[in-house]
């Protein structure tokens, strides 16, 4: 019997790239990693600088720099390529870039042969998702965006902050748009088994009410927060990704926010928005539809409106 080691791409050896490299190192979670990157000479820095930590590392690691053309065998694919954000620079204003760079990339994947899963967290994370999976021409199950898995990381923070409470007791999502028309269906928050508008009747000096339109407002500037101070966003979106990855390797099947094909959920169809999902070795197993009040659902079908938009405007770039 021979043992398959898992193998995992990154392309895009940055700020973001490199950190989910080293989280992945950390976290046990590869055996071999692969990275490629339009600059070589820091694609091989990355690898070599990751080579001098294994010593110290849970268990072996092997890390190669290599180009895009080679990672047909591995299991996943992560995109992280693209420029590195201007302070408070919206997401979406990264669109032409983006695309330019992959329209370079996505030959390049086919050429390889690669049939694995893709995981791209390139921004505009919904729109080049959704380029990636129509120009690739790849079952729409194995292409997904980390889309709002992080932006719900900082909800559960708040609101953890906010009640005094382990993040690990809240089941909170946030959907849609990773980036400003992103909604939180606040009627669907549980916390011990009960919604938080139940615990806010019945236990109000514990879980007090909040303005949610600001909460909202601050969970999407958060990552505007660490740009601006530090010039790029890296430990958050490292391992949320990292967790992505897990529930894919290690078929979890755990229910994770995530942007991926929406055609007939929640009544959109043709766009790639962030809702819980059923994730596990295949991909995307189920799309979970949240019940939401018609507030929430008007908000959520406004963020779908914005990034079919941008999909639309992605088509267009030259």
């Amino acid at each position: 019997m021979s043992i398959k080691l898992r193998k995992i791409g990154i392309i895009g050896a940055g700020h973001v790239g490199s950190h989910v490299a080293l989280s992945l190192a950390t976290q046990g979670e590869v055996d071999q990693l692969y990275i490629a990157d339009v600059n070589q000479e820091k694609a091989i820095s990355q690898v070599e600088d990751l080579k001098d930590s294994v010593s110290y590392l849970p268990h072996h690691v092997s890390a190669y720099a290599t180009d895009i053309e080679s990672l047909g065998d591995c299991d996943i694919i992560i995109n992280a390529s693209g420029l590195q954000p201007v302070r408070d620079q919206d997401r979406l204003d990264m669109l032409a870039d983006t695309i330019r760079i992959c329209k370079d990339i996505i030959p390049r994947i086919k050429k390889s042969g690669f049939n694995g899963i893709i995981i791209s967290i390139s921004n505009p994370a919904d729109v080049i998702a959704a380029y990636l999976q129509k120009h690739l021409d790849y079952p729409a199950h194995k292409i997904i965006s980390s889309g709002t898995a992080l932006d719900s990381a900082r909800l559960q923070m708040l609101l953890s902050e906010k009640f005094n409470i382990s993040r690990r007791s809240l089941q909170a999502y946030v959907m849609g748009e990773h980036g400003y028309s992103a909604m939180v269906p606040y009627s669907h928050i549980m916390i011990g088994g009960k919604t938080l508008y139940e615990l806010q009747k019945d236990m109000p000096h514990r879980f007090p009410s909040f303005d949610e339109e600001e909460m909202t407002k601050a969970v999407t500037y958060q990552g505007y927060v660490v740009l601006n101070g530090k010039g790029s966003t890296e430990f958050g979106i490292a391992t949320s990704t990292v967790e992505l990855v897990r529930c894919i390797l290690h078929d979890e099947k755990k229910i994770l926010p995530c942007s991926v094909a929406l055609n007939g959920h929640y009544g959109q169809h043709n766009v790639y928005a962030s809702t819980p999902i059923i994730l596990g070795k295949d991909g995307v197993e189920e799309i979970i539809e949240v019940p939401m009040t018609d507030k929430e659902q008007e908000l959520f079908n406004k963020s779908c409106d914005i990034i079919r938009n941008y999909m639309e405007k992605a088509e267009a770039v030259e």
